[in-house]
């Protein structure tokens, strides 16, 4: 079971060579530095472990010299009696330390999964943008995994392995220095095809990973609700089985050639373990019918043979192992070292009570370059992409008062979408400022803007829970007559009470199992259910039929009774009774008033009207 473990750390491994990092190091410790109690128990008991392995072997070779010796039988019941108590001891403390480990391991993967999750959640939107979010999930699994391995295994063996070997050659070299020797003769035999079969298991279980991984996206990406739909449109269904049964082919093959390795690496352990064994039997017997060795150290030095290769073959890949858990580490800090671009200040302040004026004054933004919010690593390239800082907003200004409703329109693409996002924080703007009740968003928490601010954007996104979960999420205190009253608002009730478990219906990924109306609408519900100040609408009815726009905008007019509201439309028959209409094009506000007063003045927007309703829009509020 060692040899067999040692080849699995050596197959797991990262085989590159990497230079040892003691910074890494101090920082593993820190993280370590809540379990050393436990970390100094786990390292007794392993010591513990390795004395009891070596002193099974002694006394079963005492056992023969008693019975050749004609002793009593009361002697060999006694060494008997003996052997079966360190048995029972041996299981004891090896239940004891794999508790132990099991307890450091999951503890550590518990603190290393939280703070990654707690510090990837602190990312600005610009990093989830870029990330490719199967490499930031398996930050997360993989790699936590493979750094925990450092302490519940790596340290385990190395700590076990050094005391098992200190002993055991003590105690061979004790019984017969000569046979020992010759034994150890026999060890490159043994530990150089071990790391050679390590290296070949460990580039075959690589390809075999990258492989799994290609089909795994693509099956994430063709197993979904919009995927599915776009391969049954435009892609050949034969066509994607066979790429599919390509990369699964390829994984077979590996897979058998993997299962060759591994066998004969078996093969070859055996063979090497058998060899050493009759070394000894042969050597040891002809020492001993010469009087020279009892008969009782043969058989000892037999049976602490078999626990010397394999101590000695996993010291030899420890290196490896080590070095395969910082690579793990270093992943995870390289995640925890991407400073989030957009942090709350010290001593930031609450919204203001009351109602919220919404104001920018003289905004320039650039969406920040891939080196400022990303990984390499994490988007898997070889390089990030340099481009960035070109301005898409020039000196916008405006105000909107408490409970005015402020229209932004212009073309795709003109930075509309880009004003709603600086509102929210989800990003910072490079020049000027973006006011909430008067200050600046930059020295306000992020749970005041949060609790301030309410968004609906046009995907009307949702988890793969259930409506209830989905609606708590703006508020977790809320009971179900509060839910069932912001349904009731958003001209969802119905619908919700229809369905066989009402609340507790699941709706699917994206919401998926609901229509493009009924998703908006409850998207609607958990706004309403939040009850923010400032409601920010970034095109929420822009891709819905006549009668799901209808439902959506009679559930929006009870969302935005009261409350400022900044609206992003591109159907102008939404907007006309907006108090202050303003539109954006290449980033500039060129234009600014009410509809009537916009119409008159025949610029921009009465020429948006125009191309709208001389298509048959009816300009219908």
């Amino acid at each position: 079971m060692a040899a067999w473990s040692s080849l699995y750390h050596m197959m797991m491994a990262q085989q590159e060579e990497r230079p040892f990092s003691w910074v890494t190091v101090r920082r593993i410790l820190e993280f370590a530095r809540p379990h050393r109690v436990m970390l100094t128990w786990f390292m007794v008991t392993s010591i513990i472990l390795a004395v009891l392995a070596v002193a099974t072997p002694l006394l079963a070779g005492q056992v023969v010299n008693v019975i050749i010796d004609g002793d009593p039988y009361e002697q060999v019941l006694r060494i008997a009696i003996l052997i079966a108590f360190i048995a029972v001891a041996e299981a004891a403390v090896g239940l004891v330390t794999r508790w132990l480990s099991a307890s450091i391991g999951e503890g550590l993967i518990l603190e290393l999964r939280r703070v990654v999750y707690e510090h990837v959640q602190r990312m600005p939107i610009a990093f989830f943008t870029r990330t490719r979010t199967g490499a930031l999930v398996s930050r997360l699994n993989n790699d936590v995994i493979g750094a925990q391995r450092a302490f519940s295994d790596t340290l385990s063996a190395v700590v076990g392995n050094v005391v098992a070997l200190v002993l055991t050659l003590i105690a061979m070299l004790t019984l017969s220095w000569q046979i020992t020797l010759l034994s150890l003769l026999l060890l490159p035999v043994f530990v150089l095809p071990a790391r050679r079969f390590g290296r070949r298991l460990a580039s075959l279980e690589l390809e075999a990973a990258n492989h799994n991984s290609l089909m795994g996206t693509r099956m994430t990406e063709r197993f979904s609700a919009p995927g599915a739909t776009l391969v049954k449109l435009f892609a050949v269904p034969e066509r994607e089985t066979a790429d599919f049964v390509d990369r699964a082919t390829r994984v077979r093959d590996i897979g058998v050639r993997t299962a060759m390795v591994q066998v004969l690496f078996v093969t070859a352990l055996t063979l090497v373990s058998a060899l050493a064994l009759a070394l000894v039997y042969g050597l040891g017997g002809w020492f001993a019918l010469r009087d020279t060795l009892e008969p009782g150290a043969v058989v000892a030095l037999a049976l602490l043979l078999t626990r010397l290769y394999a101590p000695l073959t996993g010291l030899a890949s420890a290196r490896v192992e080590v070095m395969s858990a910082l690579v793990s580490f270093e992943r995870v800090f390289e995640v925890l070292d991407l400073a989030p671009l957009i942090a709350e200040r010290p001593g930031a302040v609450e919204v203001p009570a009351g109602g919220v004026a919404v104001e920018l004054d003289g905004v320039s933004f650039a969406y920040p370059s891939a080196d400022k919010v990303s990984l390499a690593s994490l988007e898997e390239v070889a390089t990030l992409d340099t481009r960035g800082g070109v301005d898409v907003l020039h000196e916008v200004s405006f105000r909107a008062e408490p409970g005015q409703l402020v229209a932004l329109v212009g073309s795709s693409g003109a930075g509309k979408s880009t004003i709603a996002q600086l509102l929210g924080r989800l990003y910072d703007v490079d020049s000027g400022t973006v006011r909430l009740g008067g200050v600046d968003v930059r020295n306000l928490t992020f749970a005041s803007i949060r609790g301030t601010l309410g968004m609906v954007t046009q995907d009307g996104h949702l988890f793969h829970e259930t409506v209830r979960e989905n609606l708590l999420l703006a508020r977790p205190d809320a009971g179900d007559d509060q839910l069932w009253e912001a349904l009731a608002k958003a001209r969802l009730a119905d619908l919700v009470a229809s369905l066989p478990d009402g609340l507790g219906t699941v709706v699917g990924e994206r919401g998926y199992r609901l229509s493009g109306g009924e998703r908006q609408r409850l998207t609607i519900a958990r706004l309403l259910l939040a009850q923010p100040r400032v409601v920010v609408l970034d095109e929420a009815t822009a891709h819905l039929d006549s009668t799901s726009e209808a439902s959506v905008q009679a559930a929006l007019t009870e969302a935005l009774e009261g409350r400022t509201a900044i609206v992003i439309a591109h159907r102008l028959s939404t907007i006309r009774a907006a108090d202050l209409i303003l539109v954006v094009e290449g980033g500039r506000i060129v234009e600014r008033g009410d509809h009537d007063d916009l119409l008159a003045a025949g610029g921009r927007y009465a020429e948006l009207h125009r191309t709208q309703f001389a298509k048959g829009e009816q300009p219908a509020v």
